[in-house]
């Protein structure tokens, strides 16, 4: 009989990357069957109790405590497990030479390099403010990767740059591109006239990835964070990127997109993107289009994030080739899986790792599907009653701040896509699983590699039990990414996956043929007022110098590792800090520290 032990650490730090490594590496000792290594926060403890992981020790682990688990053949083999842990960490320390001389603290890393104009900051979101507080006094640009960012503090530091001539490009931004450097997760693409500012990690990488696919470039693609079109934040980033983009002589089309904004805030950001004097393609997810274009008149509005593209491309005096939707081979591939579906296989779960095309997925399905359900709804959407549980149709946003406390992002960790894959495979009421597969510098190195096994898995107990399973594979990516776009498509699809490039026309494929089955909704739309900019638009906001992104990238990287990296691949200049949680994480001490200081803790 297995035997499950837990170890429990209090005020350990380490890079998330490194936890990831050694769950796998004690998955690989002898006799061990599973393991979790997490933050004891309560959503990671749902999860290791869904894989059989938690004890009563585990239950008792506080949000700040690191904890280790093994589940092995016996009490032998899962304490041999546990004692490996240290021996494991070291051996793991031991290889961290590629970044060379690690200062401790952001002065010693701008002293070693003194032309940085950029700090990345994906430390846990308790601490971020107070790591982008001392990038901003040190005359940096901000790009904070870090989710769990409280909103007063998001207001406070991009009101603080805005006065400045500085970025803070987040919290939760995941995704940009600065003279053709990627931040964060971004995919390799040629430099051209597109500028985009985006309120939307995945939803740049999918507008820039299909602008490459058309044979155009980018010049910036600038992210915001998916707050910043909020009520309280009031667009401050965005403001400040669409400043950028109209004055920078490379930048002939804006691109405009966001997850659901305020319709407020939206209304104003785009009277300010109108006044740019540069054409502007926008594209909001969950708002209507036909509204949009009716009330900004000389906008040219985007039905889908890969429209926007197009669109941007005509309108840079680019012609972008024609993309054949008449049979469309993954759609007819897509149609003869469903066919073989059994009556009772109505319902389709998405499970995505890019929270813009959950929520694009969201927008096209609600035309098609019902009841919809998601653990980030759209507007008038419904929710689910737990993430962890589908109902009915199902679009799961894997990023989202429940699923990634104490733990990697899914675009950089399959373990619990995987896991759910498998899971939704066994209800008898699933016809189709939909999956994002997202490519590019920060991402997974090979993210066909995890998850065609898991299809192929799905798809054979599916078969064992006389029910046939489709699934959906969109891939985002291009031909310069460092996974090799060709051969993670080949692997998707010799595991039984249909592959798409187009997130749009895969979405409306499978709910098409989903809603013949039966099923089917009315779209919900925002009010016509909603649209109405306010009349203090320009005095609601702080002013200051726009921010100059004219030299070429250089910069400072606290927390993920791999972001140091993947510049570092890039031919970016690059110091990475050995960052530790001041006092230790200790919450009280922290505070005192600050105050001595004088800092803003």
């Amino acid at each position: 009989m297995s035997n499950v032990l837990a170890e429990i650490r209090s005020g350990a730090y380490y890079d998330s990357v490194v936890l990831m490594q050694l769950q796998r590496a004690l998955v690989e000792l002898p006799g061990v069957e599973d393991a979790g290594v997490v933050m004891g926060t309560p959503a990671n403890k749902e999860l290791l109790e869904q894989s059989g992981l938690c004890t009563p020790q585990v239950e008792a682990a506080r949000p700040d405590d690191l904890v280790v688990v093994v589940r092995a053949v016996d009490e032998a083999a899962a304490r041999a497990a546990l004692a490996q842990i240290d021996h494991l960490l070291a051996r793991r320390r031991s290889r961290e030479t590629s970044m060379g001389y690690r200062p401790r603290t952001l002065e010693g890393a701008a002293k070693l390099l003194p032309e940085a104009q950029w700090v990345l900051v994906s430390v846990p979101g308790r601490y971020a403010a107070g790591v982008a507080d001392q990038a901003l006094d040190l005359g940096k640009h901000v790009f904070l990767y870090s989710d769990n960012v409280p909103l007063e503090e998001e207001i406070r530091l991009k009101n603080r740059a805005v006065e400045a001539g500085l970025l803070v490009m987040g919290p939760d931004c995941g995704t940009a591109l600065v003279r053709g450097v990627g931040l964060g997760f971004a995919n390799g693409v040629r430099r051209g006239p597109v500028g985009v500012v985006a309120a939307a990690g995945t939803g740049l990488q999918t507008v820039a990835c299909a602008v490459h696919r058309l044979g155009g470039g980018l010049s910036h693609g600038l992210g915001t964070g998916g707050r910043d079109l909020s009520d309280p934040v009031g667009g401050l980033t965005a403001r400040q990127g669409l400043a950028i983009l109209a004055q920078d002589p490379d930048t002939r089309v804006i691109v405009l997109i966001s997850k659901p904004p305020s319709p407020r805030i939206a209304g104003e950001i785009l009277a300010v993107a109108r006044d740019t004097g540069k054409p502007v393609v926008v594209h909001f997810v969950g708002l209507d289009p036909a509204q949009l274009a009716s009330r900004f008149p000389g906008i040219h509005v985007a039905p889908t994030l890969d429209e926007a593209a197009r669109m941007a491309l005509e309108q840079a005096g680019m012609a972008a080739p024609p993309e054949a939707q008449e049979r469309d081979p993954a759609r007819e591939r897509l149609a003869a899986a469903l066919a073989k579906a059994q009556p009772e296989q109505r319902y389709l779960r998405g499970l995505y790792s890019g929270g813009t095309l959950a929520s694009e997925a969201l927008a096209l399905l609600r035309g098609y599907l019902a009841p919809l359900y998601s653990n980030v709804p759209l507007p008038g959407g419904m929710a689910l009653e737990s993430p962890h549980h589908s109902q009915a149709h199902t679009v799961v946003d894997l990023g989202a701040d429940e699923f990634t406390v104490g733990r990697l992002h899914p675009m950089l960790d399959n373990e619990l896509r995987v896991r759910r894959l498998l899971d939704e495979a066994q209800d008898p009421e699933v016809a189709a699983i939909l999956l994002d597969v997202v490519l590019g510098y920060g991402a997974h190195p090979d993210p066909a590699g995890e998850l065609a096994p898991a299809i192929r898995r799905a798809r054979d107990r599916a078969g064992q039990e006389g029910r046939a399973l489709a699934v959906v594979a969109v891939v985002i990516g291009t031909d310069r990414d460092p996974q090799e776009l060709d051969g993670q498509v080949a692997r998707l699809q010799e595991a039984g996956a249909v592959v798409f490039h187009r997130h749009d026309r895969a979405v409306q494929a499978i709910g098409s043929l989903l809603a013949g089955r039966g099923q089917g909704a009315v779209s919900p739309s925002h009010p016509a007022e909603a649209w109405e900019p306010r009349s203090d638009a320009s005095s609601s906001t702080a002013s200051g110098p726009v921010p100059d992104l004219s030299q070429p990238v250089a910069a400072i990287n606290v927390g993920l590792e791999i972001f140091a990296e993947t510049l570092q691949a890039q031919g970016a200049s690059v110091v990475h800090v050995d960052w530790r949680p001041p006092a230790g994480g200790d919450q009280r001490l922290m505070g005192i520290l600050a105050r001595m200081s004088g800092s803003r803790g």
